[in-house]
C-alpha cells in the first residue's frame, strides 16, 4: 500500500503539490476575507465546534485503533472494546480541557460519570455492531463508522446534561 502511495506521489508530484497549494491559497483568502465572520461565529458556538472537533479526533482514534488492531484480532467485539478504551481516555482529556473547560475539583466524580456515561454508549455501540454485522450483514467498518455518528451526538448529550454540567460553586 505505502508503495502505491510513494509511486502516486512521485508519478503526480506537480499536481499534487500545485492541488494543495491553490487549496491552502484559497483557504487563506478565505479566512482574510471572513475572518470577523469566522471569529463570531466559532465564539457563539465554541463549545459544539470544539466537541465536533474532539468529536472527529476521538472518532480517529477509535477507527483508527479498531482498524490497526483487526490485523491482529479478528473478533470485531473485542476489537470495538479496544477501540472505545483508547478512545474513551483520550475524549474525557480532551473534552474536560477544550470542550467544557471543566473547573471542578471532583475529578473522581467526574471521571466516574464520563465513564459511566460512555459504557451506556459503548454497550450500544457493541449490540448495534452484533446486530449490523452478524443479523443484517454489513460490513463491519461501514458499521462501526455509522454507530461512531450515533455515539458521538450522545456523548455530547450525555456530557452536556449529565458530566460537565456546570453547577454554581465551579461557575462563581
Amino acid at each position: 500500500m505505502s508503495d502505491k502511495l510513494i509511486s502516486f506521489y512521485n508519478d503526480n508530484s506537480l499536481i499534487v503539490n500545485i492541488s494543495l497549494g491553490v487549496i491552502l491559497l484559497v483557504a487563506a483568502v478565505v479566512y482574510i476575507i471572513f475572518r470577523k465572520k469566522i471569529n463570531e461565529i466559532y465564539k457563539k458556538y465554541k463549545e459544539i465546534i470544539n466537541y465536533i472537533i474532539v468529536g472527529v479526533l476521538t472518532t480517529l482514534v477509535s477507527i483508527g485503533s479498531y482498524w490497526l488492531f483487526r490485523f491482529i484480532i479478528k473478533n470485531y467485539v473485542i476489537l470495538s472494546i479496544i477501540s472505545w478504551i483508547l478512545a474513551v481516555s483520550f475524549a474525557y482529556i480532551t473534552n474536560r480541557i477544550y470542550v467544557f473547560e471543566s473547573k471542578s475539583t471532583k475529578i473522581v466524580e467526574e471521571i466516574t460519570k464520563f465513564f459511566g456515561a460512555r459504557l451506556f454508549t459503548l454497550g450500544l455501540e457493541v449490540t448495534l455492531m452484533i446486530l449490523f454485522v452478524s443479523v443484517f450483514k454489513i460490513n463491519d467498518m461501514v458499521s462501526k463508522i455509522i454507530l461512531q455518528v450515533v455515539v458521538l451526538v450522545l456523548n455530547y448529550i450525555f456530557s452536556k446534561i449529565f458530566v460537565f454540567k456546570k453547577d454554581k460553586k465551579t461557575t462563581e
